[in-house]
């Protein structure tokens, strides 16, 4: 299975873990993500239509220090998965997302046409963090019920395969009295980490990961907190 995400920081977050998340099922998984910190559609827009070798090309979680353009991507090997999102801070802004995603889509199918599309939706600030109120919210949960339409919508426009549910697995997270946030935005390195891993994995894969071994993180976590993840994942991804 080859995925390759077209993201930021948070694309980041949700595949630092996932090609292990996968071998410890007994799957092989090759993940790429093309990295540029806080990049919204509007410059992956523009980085293809110019050409840019602009993106860090981070493989199965780690850095590899080479510079490509989304064409070079593309072009590189066959692709099962592509996954596009929005920067987080524009995510609950619908009319952010056009003409942007319309183009990248249709690019993505053109280049690899068996590949599914998926739309990556990101998650909520942190309460009581700056990031939330200078967005206008005082709660997460309004900046996802919000990010959460605008992500719907965009995915229909452009007839996507799906939707990663990782924005619904962290407010459930959240809801249920979890820390997922480092910075009041950005996953956790353990706990955060590891819920959006085996959400795309459940997601993408179709497999229930209740029984999944995979527990060697950056940051360590408890048993418990293992637990309630795979719950707030098996909730989300009803497979």
């Amino acid at each position: 299975m080859n995925i390759l995400a077209i993201g930021n920081s948070f694309s980041q977050d949700a595949t630092r873990y996932l090609h292990q998340i996968a071998a410890a099922d007994g799957e092989k998984v090759r993940v790429v993500n093309l990295y540029i910190g806080g990049c919204p559609l509007v410059t992956h827009y523009n980085n293809f239509i110019h050409d840019k070798r602009s993106y860090s090309y981070e493989y199965n979680g780690e850095s590899t220090g080479i510079y490509v353009s989304i064409s070079q991507a593309l072009r590189s090997q066959k692709w099962d998965v592509i996954t596009l999102q929005q920067v987080s801070h524009k995510s609950v802004r619908y009319e952010t997302y056009h003409p942007y995603i319309d183009v990248l889509a249709a690019e993505c199918r053109r280049a690899a046409p068996n590949a599914r599309l998926l739309i990556h939706e990101t998650w909520a600030y942190e309460d009581g963090g700056s990031m939330l109120r200078n967005l206008g919210y005082e709660k997460s949960t309004d900046m996802y019920n919000d990010l959460h339409s605008a992500y719907a919508k965009a995915a229909d426009d452009i007839k996507a395969d799906g939707i990663i549910p990782s924005g619904t697995v962290m407010i459930d997270l959240v809801g249920g009295g979890m820390k997922v946030h480092r910075d009041t935005f950005h996953a956790t390195l353990g706990g955060g980490r590891l819920a959006l891993g085996l959400t795309w994995y459940s997601y993408i894969m179709g497999r229930d990961i209740s029984g999944n071994t995979f527990d060697t993180l950056d940051e360590p976590i408890t048993k418990e907190e293992i637990e309630k993840i795979k719950a707030a994942v098996g909730r989300a991804v009803k497979n």
